[in-house]
């Protein structure tokens, strides 16, 4: 049965409530905000039951939703801009940046959809309804130089509100996209933002601030992704269950520096590898998204808003995986984040400057891949708009593909998580069916 159409009612833009003279000045991109334009805008946001208080008016909530995005677009105005880019010949290269000129703003959607929250939450599978929650589906940053960078949407469910975010990715990354969210929900609370952005542009030492695509033509660097049909599932896993799995997975490797989200990653890798079937001598990896600002020396503030983030990756064959314990595989992870460090930070930088690329996802990813991105220590569940606690974090079309598995905090909080996974059907009917992977999701990992 096909689901209820999302219908818009309303539609405008939002600036900045006040703009210094530095907000007019052009930003430039740092070579970390670069790889990303061809990949798909941010997509996350947030499901709330309706209050139960008889005095809640739409009207209102959409007006003060408004009225506090303005001011906190006030600190995050390069959220308000758009994209330009200057085309070099001799030798011909594009130089792309942030222009907040004759720019509307951020866009604002009201929509409305006669779907329940049960609707969205009970089913087993993510409903596909959800990627008509957010603006800009299927939209890649390249785009923003037409598209706002910013896109809220705020969806009426019959007993829910659903308020979605669409950021361009060379713009934020995730430790940005939820410092702007918890700002946004700060200042529609409190009407402050108590830690305001660091807007200046992390450049490598040396560096020349202003970074250049070496290419001819934009079809060099603009690929479009196009993602089969995938199911995607939420599955949550409890505090207790997850010290358990960190726990064996230290004492298989007779240590106690393996993390909770190392032993997690190290268990999906596993299970996922053994749902494709990869033939044994195989190779497969695993992926995970780092955070750089305190990894660079000096360090970069968590409130700087651009991207400071990059993946590390460990490979083995499926016979290696497969044959050994979890630890083996979580102490691997492990040895890739504690060796992710400065000078091999600086390392990547240095040959991007000698040779820049953009990231694309035919070359990046392969069938065997995992791909762990996001992080369950991002605060998603303070973000309450008055409505209370939400009930879910659910996120767009943007950025999956088989073997995407995107980490939230677990609803409940404590150290429980969610993973939301994204994997071709016939792959997910294995995995969700694996009994390693199941005994960790229902808490029976009794080791």
């Amino acid at each position: 049965m096909n689901s209820p159409k999302v219908e818009i009612i309303s539609d405008c833009f939002v600036k900045p409530k006040f703009l210094s003279e530095e907000a007019n000045k052009p930003i430039h991109f740092s070579p970390w905000d670069l790889v990303m334009i061809t990949t798909n805008y941010i997509q996350k946001g947030l499901l709330f039951p309706l209050p139960e208080n008889q005095d809640f008016s739409i009207t209102t909530f959409l007006e003060d939703l408004k009225h506090s995005l303005s001011a906190t677009l006030t600190h995050f105005h390069p959220l308000a801009a758009r994209l330009s880019t200057v085309k070099q010949q001799n030798p011909s290269s594009f130089t792309i940046f942030l222009n907040p000129e004759n720019s509307p703003g951020a866009r604002f959607i009201h929509s409305a959809v006669n779907l329940s929250v049960a609707d969205i939450l009970t089913p087993t599978d993510v409903p596909l309804v959800v990627q008509s929650f957010f603006d800009h589906h299927k939209a890649i940053n390249h785009d923003g130089h037409e598209l706002s960078l910013l896109s809220v949407k705020v969806t009426e469910l019959t007993d829910g509100i659903f308020i979605g975010c669409s950021m361009n990715h060379m713009v934020a990354d995730g430790t940005s996209y939820w410092h702007f969210f918890n700002s946004w929900s700060q200042m529609f609370k409190s009407k402050n933002v108590s830690r305001p952005p660091l807007l200046d542009r992390w450049v490598p030492e040396g560096s020349d601030p202003i970074f250049t695509l070496p290419f001819t033509h934009e079809d060099q660097f603009i690929e479009r992704p196009n993602h089969p049909l995938l199911r995607e599932r939420i599955f949550h896993f409890s505090s207790d269950s997850l010290a358990k799995l960190k726990a064996k997975a230290n004492s298989e490797c007779n240590t106690t520096k393996i993390s909770t989200l190392q032993s997690l990653s190290a268990l999906v890798w596993r299970c996922m590898t053994r749902a494709r079937r990869v033939s044994a001598d195989q190779k497969t990896s695993c992926s995970l998204a780092v955070n750089n600002r305190s990894r660079l020396s000096p360090h970069v503030p968590e409130n700087y808003l651009g991207n400071l983030v990059q993946t590390v990756k460990r490979t083995a064959t499926a016979r290696e995986l497969l044959d050994r314990g979890v630890g083996w595989a979580a102490w691997r992870l492990h040895e890739a984040v504690v060796n992710h460090g400065d000078k091999v930070i600086k390392e990547v930088i240095d040959l991007w400057i000698k040779n820049p690329f953009v990231l694309k996802a035919s070359a990046y990813f392969d069938a065997n891949s995992v791909q762990m991105g996001s992080s369950p220590r991002f605060d998603m569940y303070g973000n309450e708009f008055g409505l209370g606690k939400a009930s879910a974090v659910l996120s767009g079309y943007a950025n999956k593909f088989d073997g995407k598995v995107t980490l939230y905090p677990g609803r409940e909080g404590g150290r429980s998580m969610d993973l939301e996974v994204c994997l071709l059907p016939e792959n997910m009917a294995a995995f969700e069916s694996d009994k390693e992977f199941i005994s960790v999701v229902n808490g029976e990992n009794e080791f």
